[in-house]
């Protein structure tokens, strides 16, 4: 039976309060922690050396899920109301911004939200629209892979609103979260699993929030644990998941969480992004980056 990763003494520090719905962490080699404010069309950076955090990029064509590759290039969703781009952006060494993804099938995609990268260096990303969408061209919400000639597959398209994204270093298991907050939408945490038909087919819901504030972003620790943001008021926290859906343990946040991630040295701290803050908490697990 794992065991909850989560050391007795472990406490939640506020890093940052000063964001409108913080989003989207990702660390670099250094161990400072980019994290996204996608409302106010900026991207910060925390810089553990000197505690300080500061305006990184603005505007950030409203930044949302943000992780760094292999090659330790930021990689970032941006969303696509008031003025987003719409599309998957690279932050380049020199400073340009290279576009991945913005069309689908020469359409316009809705407005990408959270990715990751898979073990050939491929991205996946989700696609919803919340808020309006009276300028939606895609027929529905799906998820997506850029692959390594910079082509686009559409490889899952039966949920509501895909939100959050994880791939098992292996390729074989898509976590993903489906939040839509319409009344009586799916809030839920589900596996995919790679067929041989090289097809991505649904597995098991892992989570299940009900008509409750569903779940957002999410990160791996090494053992394959899930660590889930969800939820509001006293719910609102860290949701850490087995790979069978056992629940592990539980952290609250007291806000609204957008996303985590692993950082620090030995990628044992965990940065939470949530509503107006920046949190960080000491754990026992390392997590699982593909960078650094």
């Amino acid at each position: 039976m794992p065991t909850n990763p989560i050391p007795p003494n472990a406490g939640l520090e506020r890093l940052f309060d000063g964001a409108t719905f913080a989003e989207g962490p990702a660390a670099d080699a250094e161990g400072n922690v980019y994290f996204s404010d996608c409302p106010e069309n900026r991207i910060f950076v925390y810089r553990p050396a000197t505690g300080v955090t500061e305006v990184w990029q603005e505007p950030s064509d409203r930044a949302n899920g943000m992780n760094f590759d292999a090659q330790g290039r930021l990689v970032v969703c941006c969303d696509g109301k008031d003025g987003g781009a719409r599309a998957v952006r690279r932050y380049e060494p020199d400073g340009t911004i290279t576009t991945l993804a913005s069309h689908y099938n020469g359409k316009k995609l809705n407005a990408p939200n959270d990715l990751c990268f898979d073990n050939q260096g491929r991205i996946y990303f989700t696609d919803p629209r919340y808020g309006y969408k009276h300028d939606l061209e895609q027929d529905c919400m799906a998820v997506y892979r850029i692959e390594l000639d910079g082509s686009l597959t559409r490889v899952i398209d039966d949920m509501q609103t895909p939100n959050g994204i994880l791939i098992t270093p292996d390729n074989r298991t898509l976590y993903l979260v489906d939040h839509n907050p319409d009344p009586g939408g799916a809030r839920t945490l589900v596996s995919y699993g790679l067929g041989e038909d090289g097809v991505w087919h649904k597995d098991a819901t892992l989570a299940d929030f009900g008509d409750g504030y569903g779940g957002d972003g999410m990160v791996l620790d090494v053992e394959g644990n899930i660590y889930l943001t969800a939820g509001s008021s006293d719910q609102a926290g860290i949701y850490i998941t087995a790979p069978d859906g056992a629940q592990l343990g539980f952290i609250p946040t007291g806000e609204i969480p957008g996303n985590c991630t692993f950082g620090g040295p030995d990628l044992r701290d965990l940065y939470i992004a949530a509503s107006t803050s920046l949190y960080r908490i000491r754990l026992g697990i390392p997590g699982e980056l593909v960078y650094p």
